[in-house]
């Protein structure tokens, strides 16, 4: 958190680029008011970097259009049935939304928009009041109706009016509340959680794409877990992610499995942590968040209630909760309206999840390295950290075993990598060669072929051209015998 005094400072210099100062200027000129709204400034309190500009007006759409077209070197209107006009002036980007009121209708999908007269009147009708404070421009003057400088202060996040009337406008703030518990490290309101709790279904009329939409904003932060185990907390999460709560398993009297739920949060940080430590040390800085991994790490474990199975002696079991996981994952994400390239790679990674367990007692020859490289294809990486992550054990002698063969099995995939271009694998042979080898036509034998030619490489390695032709004579040979 900055000084007050630092972050007007930070205000003003926004306030000063000419880009900003022009439009706040024509504006004013065309009679109308102009105010940077929302997270710019609630960003520039906190020390956060300030990347979109948000500005409400008192002038209507098509007044913002008047205003605007003649200095932007591009403007659109697609939220224009919102009130919002977005502009580019030079090097900036903004969006500015005409003074307003929405609500949710008691079944409607989309808000009802109301356009409103005042700044004061449309910072009350936002969603916590963190986010309700306003910068007038040109006058550099702070709007603050709703105490939000206070509670940014006070690390607290509540809503501007009643949780209940809030969450009643637009029900997706619900999930807003868990997103800045874990973006902005605040306190909620006692009454902003039973709202959530008692509101939660609310939000099945709220659009698959919206609910996803905030769940990857979440899962994007920094520290994910605590808006996560709010959402659990409050029951939201049975309402847009029930598999989360469903992972909290009753531990068996003797211990036989761990919590979870509990894991499958510890995981996610693990795997976050991971992420930055491994992408820093092959590229010396910071890379994006990676949704899909933090999915996987998230979900990897969801098959296993389905899966449960006590078994003589109390011993619990979970087979095939990989399997099962990797289905179940692939259902929600389609529900919650992800695309499809996402879908198939987290259920891939959930699939694949328990591939290396078992390797620290018998390690995997070349072949048993080469198929799991292969079966991972352009997740692999990926793979990497979701398995390193998987190890949740109290047990340091376990972790330190789990962690050197992995070590272990990494090096051997660069050995090999280096020596078979391993990322890349096929066989010696390709469709062409095979078909004038065999002398047939394209077929079902060519690609039954092919298959042969492909285990061969992954259990020997490259064989050689000449090789390869002599072992595909021999088992078409094998094969016409056989028919």
């Amino acid at each position: 958190m900055e000084s007050v005094a630092a972050a007007v400072t930070r205000l003003q210099t926004l306030a000063s680029d000419p880009a900003i100062l022009a439009l706040a200027e024509r504006f004013q000129s065309a009679g109308h008011e102009l105010a940077l709204v929302g997270g710019p400034v609630r960003d520039a309190f906190l020390g956060r970097p300030v990347n979109d500009l948000d500005f409400a007006t008192s002038a209507r759409p098509d007044d913002i259009v008047r205003i605007v077209g003649p200095v932007a070197d591009a403007h659109w209107d697609i939220g224009r049935a919102f009130g919002t006009i977005g502009a580019r002036l030079g090097g900036t980007t903004v969006e500015i939304t005409t003074y307003r009121s929405d609500a949710y209708g008691a079944d409607s999908r989309k808000p009802e928009v109301a356009f409103g007269d005042t700044l004061e009147g449309d910072l009350v009708r936002r969603d916590f009041t963190i986010n309700a404070m306003a910068l007038r421009l040109p006058e550099l003057t702070l709007v603050d109706p709703t105490g939000g400088l206070e509670h940014l202060l006070a690390h607290r996040l509540a809503t501007p009016g009643t949780a209940e009337s809030s969450f009643g406008d637009d029900p997706l703030r619900m999930l807003r509340a868990a997103r800045f518990a874990a973006q902005l490290e605040v306190e909620v309101d006692d009454a902003v959680v039973v709202a959530m709790h008692s509101m939660r279904e609310r939000l099945q009329i709220i659009s698959a794409e919206r609910v996803r939409d905030e769940l990857t904003k979440l899962l994007l932060t920094a520290a994910p877990r605590r808006g996560l185990e709010l959402l659990v907390a409050t029951g939201i999460a049975e309402v847009v992610l029930p598999e989360l709560p469903a992972l909290r398993l009753e531990v068996d009297e003797h211990a036989h499995h761990k919590d979870v739920y509990e894991h499958s949060l510890t995981v996610l940080d693990q795997a976050i942590e991971l992420e930055g430590a491994r992408a820093g040390a092959t590229t010396g800085s910071g890379t994006p968040p990676d949704l899909v991994l933090r999915l996987s790490a998230l979900l990897h474990d969801i098959g296993k209630p389905a899966t449960k199975r006590v078994e003589s002696g109390g011993v619990v079991t979970f087979h095939h909760h990989d399997v099962v996981g990797a289905k179940l994952a692939r259902k929600r994400l389609t529900a919650l309206r992800f695309d499809n390239d996402t879908i198939k790679r987290v259920s891939r990674l959930i699939e694949l999840h328990l591939r290396f367990f078992g390797y620290s007692d018998a390690p995997w020859t070349d072949s048993g390295v080469r198929r799991y490289v292969r079966d991972a294809e352009d997740e692999l990486e990926r793979l990497h950290i979701l398995t390193r992550a998987d190890v949740t054990t109290r047990n340091r002698r376990r972790a330190a075993r789990l962690r050197g063969a992995y070590d272990e099995l990494e090096e051997r995939i660069a050995r090999l990598a280096e020596q078979e271009e391993l990322a890349a694998i096929r066989p010696d042979l390709d469709g062409e060669r095979i078909m004038a080898v065999l002398d047939v036509p394209p077929g079902p034998l060519v690609g039954e072929a092919y298959r042969f030619l492909l285990e061969l490489r992954l259990d020997e390695g490259p064989l050689g051209e000449e090789e390869a032709e002599r072992r595909l004579r021999r088992w078409f040979e094998s094969r016409e015998a056989s028919d």
